[in-house]
């Protein structure tokens, strides 16, 4: 039996080869199917039909093709996008990419003047100029979320500026902070992950429409004009490199992977947070799921899930990097294999940084029970050292021993450090008076810490209001 689409052509509006008269067969059925990308980057149309009618009014302005074709050209791409958009158009693997069917569906519609819309462009310099638009705007898209995420947590630190818990080191108590203070710590990291989105649009923000397949063209095409109509800064430099780089979508990558690693990081926490031994947040019911068979079950699947996905993203990560690692200029059908991990990726970051924010939104923290293990651990230790250092004059690591000395003695009387008698302190420093006992609760502990960056409320009701006003 005949493979049916294996006796089809690459075909243009107009029945010639997409190919040229080079080839005069179409591919195997396996060929076409391992060279076809439609079924990804099909959600580059928008990209390339504004691509294209930036070509077309620069290739009108210098002369190179018509008024009349230019505006036949826009014509027809305004219909190819409508039919796109309503779901009328059929992707055929037969032609490839989304180059290809919107270039032989204007042709269909348009006739010679879409036949000329490719004058001085090449696929290799389209897709590239496609692919920076696509990225920068879904940089945009994943600032705007990541926007939404640090609203919620200030909205939240501010609540909770005084709401004191322990702070850990090694998952061990260590100092009480406060809720807000632990929360503004990832408004820190969020907020240096949306610079690194910000930096990485900087640098893909040259356009390489006009360096035609590698060696740019004859055709006195004028790529400033097609830079400022897409928006970007400038055209790339060296035709080779237009085509031939993906280091932005690369770096795009791994910004996006920084930025996964931090939402699993917050995530871990409130999965931690949310079991019966923390008790210190519950989960609204829009974030979570129950058991199939333990009906007392509350499982927080949407933070299991965030911390999953970073997997995924630094898997995109490292396989692109691995599909370029070995590639000589200057482009390669391997190249081919760019976009769908980024898609991918960003489809998942951008589903994580939504429900991140639903969550933060929604917390419900445990005011009590965060405050009853702050004072736990004997976490206002330092705070005895440092009294002994201020008060007392100790050298730091004379006032370390001694505080060490007084924690091994309640901890052998099963009591924390503010139960423990001032007499059975004095037995240890003699020069230790009741003002101690100002210093050992949580309260005085978060209080006292108001160097630049520190956890006492007032400091985090600072910080909040600086990223509110960094926000607007």
């Amino acid at each position: 039996m005949t493979d049916q689409i294996s006796e089809k052509k690459h075909t243009s509006g107009d029945g010639q080869s997409m190919w040229g008269g080079r080839f005069g067969a179409g591919p195997s059925a396996i060929m076409q199917e391992i060279n076809a990308s439609i079924d990804f980057d099909k959600r580059l149309y928008r990209e390339d039909i504004a691509g294209s009618k930036a070509h077309s009014n620069m290739l009108a302005a210098k002369g190179i093709i018509t008024g009349e074709d230019r505006d036949a050209i826009h014509s027809g791409l305004d219909q190819v996008q409508a039919e796109i958009e309503a779901g009328k158009m059929v992707f055929d693997p037969a032609l490839e990419d989304i180059d290809m069917h919107v270039e032989s569906r204007l042709r269909e519609l348009v006739g010679d003047a879409g036949a000329r819309l490719h004058t001085g462009r090449s696929r290799n310099d389209q897709v590239a100029t496609d692919f920076r638009l696509w990225c920068r705007s879904a940089v945009d898209q994943l600032d705007t979320a990541y926007a939404g995420l640090l609203s919620a947590i200030t909205e939240q630190a501010d609540k909770h500026a005084a709401s004191v818990m322990p702070g850990f080191t090694h998952l061990q108590t260590a100092q009480p902070v406060t809720l807000g203070h632990h929360l503004m710590a990832y408004y820190e990291m969020f907020n240096r992950d949306r610079s690194r989105l910000a930096d990485c649009r900087k640098r893909l923000n040259e356009n390489p429409l006009g360096a035609a397949a590698l060696a740019g063209t004859s055709f006195p095409l004028d790529r400033e004009q097609t830079s400022a109509e897409l928006g970007f800064d400038k055209p790339m430099a060296n035709s080779l490199d237009a085509v031939s780089a993906r280091d932005f979508a690369m770096e795009l990558l791994s910004a996006m992977t920084i930025g996964a690693v931090h939402l699993s990081r917050l995530a871990d926490e409130i999965v931690l947070w949310a079991t019966s031994a923390f008790k210190f947040l519950e989960l609204s019911d829009s974030f979570s799921t129950g058991s199939s068979i333990m009906p007392q079950k509350r499982n927080p699947d949407a933070a299991e899930l965030v911390r999953a996905k970073v997997g995924r993203i630094m898997g995109a990560q490292n396989g692109l990097m691995i599909v370029m690692k070995g590639l000589p200029l200057a482009y390669s059908k391997d190249m081919q294999e760019d976009k769908e991990p980024v898609f991918k990726a960003v489809d998942d970051l951008a589903l994580c940084l939504a429900a991140m924010t639903g969550m933060i939104e929604d917390l419900k923290p445990n005011t009590a029970a965060m405050r009853e293990a702050a004072g736990q651990g004997f976490s206002t230790a330092t705070d005895l050292a440092d009294w002994l250092v201020r008060v007392l004059n100790l050298p730091f690591r004379d006032a370390h021993h001694v505080t060490g000395t007084v924690v091994k003695e309640a901890e052998t009387r099963g009591v924390d450090l503010c139960d423990l008698p001032l007499e059975a302190m004095q037995a240890i420093e003699p020069r230790i008076t009741a003002d101690i006992f100002d210093v050992l609760t949580v309260d005085a502990s978060v209080n006292s810490r108001t160097s630049f960056g520190g956890t006492a409320p007032a400091n985090v009701k600072q910080a909040v209001a600086t990223a509110r006003k960094a926000l607007k």
